[in-house]
This record gives C-alpha cells, sequence and structure tokens, in this order.
C-alpha cells in the first residue's frame, strides 16, 4: 500500500526544477485551422452539452459493509451482495493478502458500488453506465465523472458511476472482470427497477442502456457488450452467462485494446451504436488503439445503428476525468511529459460533454436532430473547443467497395469492383501503422496512393495530366444494390508526408536514330551524365506541407461526369505533430512517427453531384475516380471506401457550404 513520502528539500526542488527546464524542448504545434473550420453551425438544435430541464438528484448503492469508502457503506440507498469475480481476474498471493487488509474483501466477495446521478421526474429514463480504468487504487476514480453525470442527469438520463477501484493497481489482464462487474451492475439495476419502493421504483427503462468506459473501462465496456449475449464465457464454459441486457450504445474514453482477448482473439462486437473518444497527446494511452475496435464492430442485423470517432488535438488521457487530471503519469508527470501542450482542461471536459451527450440523445433518446455532427463535426463548428479533430463514421448501410482486406490483388476491390489508375507515382497496399515503435499496427490495411503531376525537368511548371484512381462497380452490383439519388459515398483518407519525385517525361521513340553508332554513342553519354552527376540528396518527407485536395468524380454507365472537391466534405490535413515529452529527443526515441494515422471519413451524398451535373444518373453509377488535380503532388493513405445506396436522411441534413 502507499507509503507517506519523505519531505524533499526546497534546494533540491529548485535543482530539480532549473534542471527539467534546461532539458524541456521548444512548444510545437501543427498549424491550427479551428478558426475556419469551426467557424460553421448548421445544426439549429439546443447545445447538448448544456444543463437540461430535470433538478438533479444523486444516491448511492452498495455493500453497506465497505472498509475504506463511506458513501457505500453509511450512504447506500441500495444495499447489494457481493459478487465473485475471481474466474475472470487473478492478483498474485502476496499482493491479494495486501489488498484483503486494506479493503477488507477480496475478489471471491467484489462489491456492487455505485454513485448515482438521476433526474427528478416520473421516467422511466435511459440509464448510462460508466467505469473508469487503472489508476491509484487509493486515489479512488469514481467521482471523476461527476460533471457527466450532473449534465446527463439535467438532460433525461440516469448515470451510475461503479466502483471497481479495489481491481486497479499492478493487475494485468483482468478487463473481462471489468467488464463481467458492469453486466452485474446491470442485474442489481433490474432489481432497483423492480422493486415496489425506493428511488428508481420503475423509474429505469431498461431497453435503452448503455455502457461508457475510461481506458482500461474503455475496453470493458465493449467486452461486456459482447459477453451481453453471449451463453458462456468464452474462455471457460463452466461460467454460464445469461445477461441478454437491451445495450443499445457503447462510449469508449481513449480505452485500450486487447489486453483481453476471449479466446485469443481480439474481442469480436457487432449491433450497437459505438462512439470513440481519443486525445493526440495522450500520455498513457499513447496510440489510439481504440480504432482496432471501431474497425472490428460490424452492423449485421438489419437495424440502425452507427459508428463515429472524435480525434482531439492537443487532449490527454486524463483530463475527462476530475481525478486524474493532467497526470497521465502519476503525480510526477511534469517531469517527464510537457503539460504544456496540453488543452485547458475545461476545454477537453467541454468537448465529452458535447460528443457524449449529443451520442446518448440520439441513439438512446431518438434525437436525431445531432446526427449530422458525427458524419461532418463542422455542423456544430461553434459549440467545440478551438482546436483540431479528425473524425470517423460509418452507419449500418454502408455497402464496402473497397477495404483492401483478405486479398493481393490491386487491381480488385470487394467482390464485383475492379481498380485501376493512370499516371500515378506509387500505388500499394499495406497495413496502417500506429506511431509506436515495434510491430504494434492498427490491424487493416489500406490503398497507399502517391502521384507527382509535374513533369521533371529544368521548367517547374510543366505538368502533365492529372493522376487518378478508379474504383469501377459492375452492372450486377450497382443492380443488386438498387443505389439511388439519396445514396452516398464514402472515403476515408489519412494523407502522408511523403512527395514523390516528379514524373518523369514521356519518351518519344517515334524520330530516334536507332543505328548501332547513335545508341552507343547515347549509352556512353548516359554512363558519363551518371559519373558526372552527384546522387540527390534524400527527400525529406516532413518537408512537404503543401495542403492536400483533389477532385472526387462520379461516373454513371452512360459516360456523364459528376465532379465535387474533397474538402467541401470535411477538412483534409497533413498530420498532426505530437510531441508528448519535455526532454528533446524523447519522442524521436520512443515513436518511430511523432502523429497518429487516424483517417478522417467523407460522406459525398449523390444528390450533390446530380444537382452540380444535372445530366448524371446516382442510380446507374458505374465509377468513384479520385483525380488528384487540386494539389499536383502527395501521397494518401485511402480506406474503407464505400456506398450506401439510400442514406437516411437524418444523417445528411444541415450541410456545410463552405
Amino acid at each position: 500500500m502507499a507509503l507517506m513520502p519523505r519531505p524533499v528539500p526546497r534546494a533540491a526542488l529548485v535543482m530539480t526544477a532549473l534542471l527539467t527546464a534546461a532539458c524541456s524542448q521548444a512548444l510545437k504545434f501543427s498549424k491550427d485551422d479551428s478558426a475556419t473550420v469551426l467557424s460553421y453551425q448548421t445544426i439549429t438544435a439546443p447545445n447538448p452539452s448544456l444543463p437540461g430541464a430535470f433538478k438533479v438528484r444523486t444516491m448511492y448503492y452498495g455493500s453497506g459493509t465497505d472498509k475504506q469508502r463511506k458513501e457505500f457503506k453509511d450512504s447506500v440507498t441500495y444495499k447489494t451482495k457481493p459478487v465473485d469475480v475471481s474466474p475472470y481476474a487473478t492478483i498474485a498471493p502476496a499482493q491479494a493478502a495486501d489488498r484483503k487488509k486494506y479493503w477488507g474483501f477480496d475478489l471471491k466477495a467484489a462489491p456492487i458500488n455505485g454513485r448515482v446521478w438521476y433526474p427528478d421526474g416520473a421516467g422511466p429514463f435511459p440509464l448510462v453506465l460508466v467505469v473508469h480504468g487503472n489508476h491509484n487504487p487509493e486515489d479512488y476514480s469514481d467521482p471523476g465523472y461527476d460533471y457527466l453525470g450532473k449534465l446527463l442527469a439535467s438532460r433525461g438520463f440516469i448515470l451510475a458511476s461503479l466502483d471497481e477501484n479495489w481491481i486497479n493497481g499492478a493487475l494485468r489482464g483482468e478487463n473481462d472482470g471489468r467488464a463481467w462487474m458492469m453486466l452485474k451492475h446491470l442485474e442489481s439495476w433490474k432489481r432497483f427497477n423492480d422493486s415496489t419502493a425506493g428511488p428508481m421504483s420503475h423509474k429505469v427503462d431498461l431497453t435503452r442502456i448503455a455502457l461508457m468506459g475510461h481506458s482500461r473501462g474503455g475496453e470493458a465496456a465493449a467486452v461486456a457488450a459482447a459477453f451481453n449475449t453471449l451463453q458462456y464465457y468464452p474462455d471457460d464454459a463452466k461460467q454460464k452467462f445469461s445477461f441478454n441486457f437491451a445495450i443499445k450504445s457503447v462510449v469508449a474514453i481513449a480505452p485500450v485494446d486487447a489486453q483481453y482477448m476471449p479466446t485469443s482473439q481480439y474481442t469480436p462486437l457487432e449491433n450497437v451504436n459505438y462512439l470513440l473518444l481519443h486525445g493526440s497527446h495522450d500520455g498513457d494511452v499513447a496510440t489510439a488503439v481504440g480504432m482496432r475496435q471501431y474497425e472490428r464492430l460490424r452492423f449485421t442485423d438489419g437495424q440502425p445503428h452507427f459508428k463515429s470517432m472524435f480525434f482531439m488535438y492537443r487532449a490527454n488521457h486524463g483530463q475527462w476525468n476530475t481525478v486524474w487530471q493532467n497526470k497521465d503519469n502519476g503525480p510526477r508527470s511534469g517531469r517527464t511529459l510537457d503539460l504544456r501542450t496540453l488543452v485547458p482542461i475545461e476545454d477537453q471536459r467541454t468537448e465529452g460533454k458535447l460528443v457524449i451527450s449529443a451520442f446518448l440523445e440520439a441513439t438512446l433518446n431518438g434525437k436525431s436532430e445531432y446526427l449530422p455532427m458525427f458524419r461532418d463535426h463542422r455542423t456544430a463548428g461553434h459549440w467545440f473547443p478551438k482546436t483540431m479533430y479528425t473524425t470517423r463514421f460509418q452507419e449500418s448501410g454502408y455497402r464496402a467497395v473497397a477495404e483492401y482486406e483478405g486479398d493481393i490483388d490491386l487491381a480488385s476491390g470487394a467482390p464485383g469492383v475492379t481498380i485501376d489508375s493512370d499516371s500515378l507515382a506509387s500505388w500499394k497496399e499495406n497495413v496502417i501503422p500506429f506511431r509506436g515503435r515495434g510491430t504494434d499496427d492498427q490491424r487493416t490495411n489500406a490503398a497507399w496512393i502517391g502521384w507527382n503531376n509535374r513533369i521533371a525537368g529544368p521548367d517547374t511548371l510543366k505538368m502533365g495530366r492529372p493522376a487518378s484512381y478508379t474504383l469501377t462497380l459492375s452492372d450486377s452490383l450497382v443492380k443488386a444494390w438498387k443505389i439511388t439519388a439519396n445514396g452516398a459515398v464514402y472515403l476515408s483518407i489519412a494523407p502522408t508526408k511523403e512527395k514523390p519525385s516528379p514524373r518523369a517525361l514521356p519518351r518519344d521513340t517515334t524520330t530516334r536514330d536507332t543505328s548501332k553508332a547513335a545508341v552507343a554513342a547515347r549509352a556512353k553519354a548516359t554512363a558519363d551524365s551518371i559519373k558526372k552527376v552527384p546522387k540527390p540528396p534524400k527527400s525529406n518527407p516532413a518537408a512537404d506541407t503543401l495542403p492536400i485536395d483533389f477532385t472526387v468524380e462520379l461516373v454513371d454507365a452512360d459516360g456523364h461526369v459528376a465532379r465535387m472537391p474533397l474538402t467541401r466534405y470535411a477538412p483534409v490535413r497533413r498530420p498532426l505533430e505530437v510531441r508528448l515529452y519535455r526532454r528533446a529527443g524523447r519522442d524521436e526515441q520512443r515513436f518511430q512517427n511523432l502523429f497518429e494515422y487516424v483517417p478522417q471519413t467523407f460522406v459525398l451524398p449523390l444528390a450533390d453531384f446530380a444537382t452540380s451535373t444535372p445530366d448524371f444518373k446516382p442510380e446507374r453509377l458505374k465509377s468513384i475516380r479520385l483525380r488528384f488535380d487540386r494539389t499536383f503532388a502527395g501521397t494518401i493513405i485511402l480506406d474503407d471506401v464505400g456506398i450506401n445506396p439510400a442514406i437516411d436522411p437524418k444523417y445528411v441534413a444541415a450541410p456545410v457550404r463552405p
């Protein structure tokens, strides 16, 4: 357990501060375009980050015998029975003894403790459970979502923050235990609701449930949603499940991934709405590994669902929790992490309140007026704190045109789709890496496409035909999908910093002297030039900062072409530079890149193309072409090319028109 710290002499503190300052690197950020990007506001609904009309009440539930937590001993409204979580989490014997001495119980008698914010009203109200992640177990994490509890309760939600501090500390592989505990809490909530007395009697709408988690709790929320529909614990059939709650939505705040792997597989997830939040300057979960769970989520039941991600520039790990604050590496984080780089704490929490509240309003209360902000966050630009956001989005009507998985043929996409190109400098398919060193990656492949329209030579203004990349749909696929004028095209794109070399000048073979003497003379001249000309310096990818844009062309079966610039639908940014550490050079040592590749989703309504080109017929769509004509050179990562044949108009409402 924790020991009392020994006093540190003032002189030592001063010397430490001076040495730390001497080693600190200069602040450096990517250019902030938020003043322009967030200058729009097309959603006219009330701001969901502001309090609602309900008076907020609070209560606690728990064992009633808690040794360390007074609120779960003397102040409980409902008493709950302990549960045996030991099949899902283990502790080394020596550590287990210390824990039992401190807490007064072991894993065989784990408490069902929670603090609750709820609306003062008749109900029934949707239920949201939130669980913290790993932290100092004696610095209790569950009060850290008070700001969310007050907001959501005022807007008609019940929020319960679960106490799992007793499972925190130096444990590994216990996230299945955290997840199982969430479902046991839901069982308690069913009893609260079914009771004939008490403040929750018939006040809980158990057909509208969301699970939310932070850090390890973020993974636990997804695992709980996966466990919810199973009959058995995946790693031991002796542990039977019978939960089957109506979990509609999952929120993951800076989650870990694969700390628990059921049957040694990455956790699959399907048929829930999913929201992922992560910060670029996360000093704990330094890579956005939650993107893997985002990718694994599938919609298979034909019901309306969506998933979305908000990657907030300069947000950290802990500022979404009022206990954790900005100490991602513990109380002495300021010695190693450069806390100057972070957005203000209130800005990060405002973003959390805004996005989480809007998500829950849309998925649990059916308030579709908030759906457009998940497709394009610029629709709510005035509500967002001023920093940069990269966003991802996909809804259940999406049909894959190309996801670059499952084969090694560059010329093929999904069944019924062929791919070709013209004048590209580079074209390959490869996995998308994470920023960290080693082999950890996003577990998803993409097309890496490079172009340079400039013709090599002394004339730097000489350009060739714009390069292009085309995906062509078969007639049978178009017929099967029944594409309509209300459809939409999906693209997910992450520009890189790589800039291909200029394009070689096409050879004119029609006037060449092909005699042996002429051929020999040209060969000698080439050899002499190689000897005289020094090797060009290696390219510096970081030097390429030219803004990326290109034209998206849609071609129908009759050859009519409709065109739109990509930047009409979302900002296109070079990778956002991230430096976490105070000491110069430390980021370069730890990470292979000073940025994270987060593909930005673009949703392009077919109606926009039909309006711009009346002859174009969306229902006869034949090809999707990326024509690289607006930026002469660059490289992009392209993933998740798709079509919704008839997207719900609620998603594409309130469009931004730059």
